[in-house]
């Protein structure tokens, strides 16, 4: 069969469709139509505030950065990176408030994530007192707004219940409890203290990542269970007195003292900041504890039937058989969890615990009226932490998940 007889007849060849009929076209066309109606607005309200702000002798840009901040941070307390009125920039208050987010945040999701699951293995409990206070507690959290228990916390439970100064809880010099916060010895190192506690630590982590893969091992070869967490706190406290013995005198502490109207020196954790992670916690756990209960419903009754016929306690049937299915369903809600108690620390605001909204947002935008540069850093700030807690939680959920063979 020749080419023409391989052809179509023309009148069997489908009409030429005309270019502006063309659903392509007419899709792209679109689209252009949308970008640039958004591109028009963006540099519409970027024009119209860069006028405004010129008008009132505002000058935009980040040259404000280098300019002595000429106000002092309350409860600058985290060793990470300080604070000294009449010396630090304005660019050194904006890490320390982010420091200070990212700090909380972690500490928040380390103590939600655990009574979370806490409370959500209570929801459903066999006993019924058990399983009807874990679910009051659950609702009464959930529908309660997260300000007010904030506030609640820090001004009608912690600083109420906390003594003044001068009459301060105290254990020997090491502890120290009053409406400031609590006291701690502060551990100074000097010369070569430094280093000997960090080999001890980055030891200690490579020793507990290498007994970790070894356990799995011998767990999958022999079916007995290694006590991996006793084991690696122990290797932890071994690492520790091992360094304070090597260092020696390169290490000493240094002790709260009164002094005038309340204690100076040591570490401190400031009482907001506990009611802070309190608030969070707890907060967060009830929605946790949800995502806890779903996901053991969601595995199937015979599973736990098949664990139990198999001699397994209900302690045992949670841990081994329940739980690791139940993951895959509880991990996905909960990471948007974790991400919504890093954009709730901006409540902190409230309660005057200085993290980016409260010492930058707050602060420094009335002292250098830079509100367009300012409050796009603050949005970068939550934009970059969501992004960063959720794809290194993602990459852990793919690791759990159930593979098909």
């Amino acid at each position: 069969m020749d080419d023409s007889q391989q052809q179509q007849p023309a009148a069997l060849q489908p009409p030429k469709i005309p270019w502006r009929r063309d659903p392509a076209v007419r899709a792209l066309f679109f689209q252009g139509a949308l970008i640039a109606a958004l591109l028009w607005a963006i540099v519409t309200v970027a024009g119209n505030t860069a006028r405004n702000m010129e008008e009132r002798g505002i000058k935009i840009g980040l040259h404000f950065f280098d300019d002595v901040a000429p106000f002092s941070i309350p409860l600058d307390f985290f060793p990470f990176w300080s604070f000294t009125l009449g010396e630090s920039l304005y660019w050194e208050v904006f890490v320390i408030g982010v420091q200070n987010t990212i700090i909380i945040s972690v500490f928040g999701i380390i103590g939600a994530t655990a009574l979370g699951f806490f409370v959500g293995v209570l929801r459903l409990s066999p006993n019924w007192l058990v399983a009807k206070f874990a679910a009051a507690y659950i609702e009464a959290f959930r529908n309660t707004p997260l300000l007010l228990q904030l506030l609640f916390w820090n001004f009608a439970v912690f600083l109420p219940l906390a003594p003044p100064p001068r009459q301060s809880w105290t254990l020997g010099e090491s502890f120290i409890l009053n409406k400031a916060g609590l006291y701690l010895p502060n551990p100074v190192l000097t010369g070569i203290g430094t280093v000997i506690f960090t080999v001890s630590a980055v030891a200690a982590i490579a020793a507990i990542i290498a007994m970790r893969k070894w356990a799995k091992k011998r767990q999958e070869e022999t079916g007995k269970p290694f006590p991996l967490f006793f084991a690696s706190l122990a290797v932890l406290i071994a690492a520790a007195v091992l360094a304070l013995l090597f260092a020696g005198e390169q290490v000493s502490f240094e002790y709260a003292e009164l002094k005038g109207l309340n204690y100076r020196g040591g570490a401190r954790l400031p009482l907001i900041a506990f009611a802070l992670w309190f608030g969070l916690t707890a907060y967060t756990a009830a929605f946790i504890a949800e995502n806890v209960r779903g996901g053991i419903v969601a595995v199937a009754k015979g599973q736990s039937e098949a664990a139990r016929s198999l001699g397994l306690h209900h302690g045992a049937t949670l841990k081994l058989v329940v739980i690791p299915q139940a993951m895959r369903v509880i991990i996905p809600p909960t990471i948007s969890q974790f991400l919504n108690l890093t954009k709730n620390s901006s409540l902190a605001v409230a309660i005057g615990y200085p993290e980016v909204v409260n010492v930058w947002a707050g602060i420094s935008l009335n002292q250098t009226g830079q509100s367009l540069v300012i409050m796009a850093m603050t949005i970068g700030v939550y934009w970059v932490l969501s992004l960063l807690t959720s794809a290194a939680l993602n990459y852990y959920n793919t690791r759990v998940q159930l593979r098909g063979r």
